[in-house]
């Protein structure tokens, strides 16, 4: 297989494959055309999750027009997050870009992903997300015929760019942004593996990639969460951009796959946005209609929105109800607020108002959910109670949190809901 040939590349570009020879062709083919940086060079390496097809062999048909490195790693299972990892430990450039196999790169891609790196906001650090024409998760955009192999990316996007079905599906979201995530509050959404780039120094700081996710879906959504918390500003480059290859899917075991990702990722990093990407990669519902350009931006600003209105308000009252409960009783509460009355039984508390998050008065602790999914066990408690707090996000999110509560409990208490359709009619009277 190639040597490294160490060769101060400012930039290195990692390749996650698994029996995509072919595709992997069309990437590396793609990669060779590109207009090196100026003042250095930029290297490739493949990172092989343990292919049995020709791909070894493909990698050696460009040993001599790239600077390539080679991992392989033995098949156990889809390792695709370790798989890049590996990757990056081989990587001697100070910027990662990460890049699917069958993704075609169009000619100026590298020296776009490293100019978006060259000049972030003071004092921050960035990660780019690559524009990738052509992607989407559950259809091929254009016939096979249309983004054959002897084209050029180039020549593609010339002739189908302007086609609003062949744009990045990102493409109203990042246009609402001007192209610049810098003023959304959950930029890392739209970071994904398939085309996307980030310094070394900041990948390492946070993990890397969490080589927990073994299938499917979420591992760079995961790894965009931790960058942000980290203070790591995001942005778009449509100079930095792609053409995705059309290939067999199996769409329904990725979207399945990404929802159980998902979840495990909402258990490591529990809050209300990571409850709301849940919900968006969640089996359909009849609660409401997501549609294809739900994201979880308006539904989390909605969200914000409700528990500043909430911020100050107790429910006393409600809470108090929980002493008539038998000695024993596992008990769960949904927006507790910020005043626990004396004499409250043990309890499993959550609100969404992340203000209130730590320890509780009462010696419990806090945690910080909205309730559409929180990391304890089916039917884990005996009583489950809805305050009133919540009154702000129940039109969107009722539904979702009813079923929570009645997943992890035996009795869901919203007695305030019938209070409120009372309150309510009576208005209607007067």
């Amino acid at each position: 297989m190639p040597a490294r040939r160490r060769t101060g590349a400012q930039v290195s570009v990692i390749i996650p494959t698994y029996n995509r020879a072919e595709l992997l062709r069309g990437s590396l083919a793609a990669l060779a055309a590109q207009q090196p940086p100026d003042g250095g060079g930029f290297e490739v390496i493949v990172a092989d999750d343990g292919s049995a097809d020709e791909t070894r062999s493909v990698v050696r048909d460009f040993e001599h027009r790239l600077d390539l490195g080679y991992w392989f790693q033995e098949d156990r299972g889809f390792r695709a997050a370790a798989a890049r990892n590996a990757g990056a430990r081989l990587a001697s450039a100070p910027v990662l870009v990460f890049l699917d196999a069958g993704v075609r790169p169009g000619a100026g891609f590298v020296r776009a992903h490293l100019a978006a790196h060259s000049a972030p906001p003071a004092g921050q650090t960035r990660a780019v997300v690559g524009y990738t024409y052509g992607y989407r998760p559950d259809a091929d955009p254009l016939p096979r015929s249309a983004t054959g192999l002897p084209r050029t990316p180039e020549e593609i996007v010339r002739r189908h760019g302007h086609q609003i079905g062949f744009q990045d599906v990102r493409h109203l979201a990042f246009e609402r942004f001007g192209f610049d995530l810098g003023t959304a509050v959950v930029p890392w959404q739209w970071f994904w593996s398939l085309n996307c780039s980030v310094r070394a120094a900041d990948f390492w700081e946070v993990g890397g990639f969490d080589e927990d996710f073994r299938s499917w879906g979420g591992e760079d959504l995961d790894l965009g969460y931790r960058l942000h918390r980290r203070g790591t500003a995001f942005t778009v480059s449509r100079d930095a951009w792609a053409l995705d290859t059309p290939h067999e899917r199996s769409v329904e075991d990725d979207l399945s796959s990404g929802a159980e990702n998902v979840l495990m990722m909402a258990r490591k990093h529990p809050e209300p946005v990571t409850e709301l990407l849940w919900a968006w990669f969640a089996e359909p519902r009849d609660h409401f209609e997501i549609s294809h350009d739900w994201n979880v931006e308006d539904e989390y600003l909605l969200v914000l929105r409700a528990a500043e209105q909430a911020r100050g308000s107790v429910v006393t009252n409600e809470l108090a109800a929980l002493r008539e409960l038998p000695a024993g009783t596992r008990v769960a509460v949904f927006g507790c607020g910020p005043v626990l009355p004396e004499g409250l039984p043990s309890a499993e508390l959550f609100d969404f108002d992340g203000s209130l998050a730590g320890p509780s008065p009462s010696g419990g602790r806090v945690r910080h959910a909205l309730g559409v999914r929180t990391p304890l066990a089916d039917q884990s408690v005996d009583h489950v109670l809805v305050t009133s707090r919540l009154s702000g996000v129940w039109d969107r999110w009722g539904n979702w949190i009813l079923d929570e509560a009645h997943r992890i409990g035996r009795h869901v208490d919203t007695r305030w809901l019938a209070a409120d359709k009372v309150r309510t009619a009576t208005e209607a009277l007067l």
